[in-house]
């Protein structure tokens, strides 16, 4: 398993293919969250976010596919939070695989 992923790489891990796990990255950490398919798959409720870096869109609570990236910038103090929360979770539940390329 590569150790750096280029988020064009990540892409690939998006659930499209059911032979690949689908990873979501988080502030520069790939996750594993192909045990959360049902989630993150196809058609599931968060499949906008599996392939992609989705800080941004986590820290602000957001479907909307503009908000999924890795870009922090003018997020509150309270969003910084949420995202530190949603990290906290993923951790406790996904294996980190990789790091996302800057």
């Amino acid at each position: 398993m590569a150790t750096e992923l280029t988020a064009a790489q990540l892409r690939a891990y998006d659930g499209t293919d059911a032979s690949k796990p689908i990873y979501v990255a988080i502030r520069g950490k790939v996750f594993d969250v192909s045990a959360g398919r049902g989630f993150y798959g196809p058609g599931g409720d968060y499949a906008l976010f599996a392939g992609r870096e989705a800080a941004r869109a986590l820290a602000k609570m957001s479907k909307d596919a503009a908000d999924v990236s890795g870009d922090l910038s003018g997020l509150s103090d309270k969003e910084l939070g949420v995202l530190a929360d949603w990290e906290s979770k993923f951790q406790a539940k996904y294996p980190v695989v990789a790091r996302l390329a800057a």
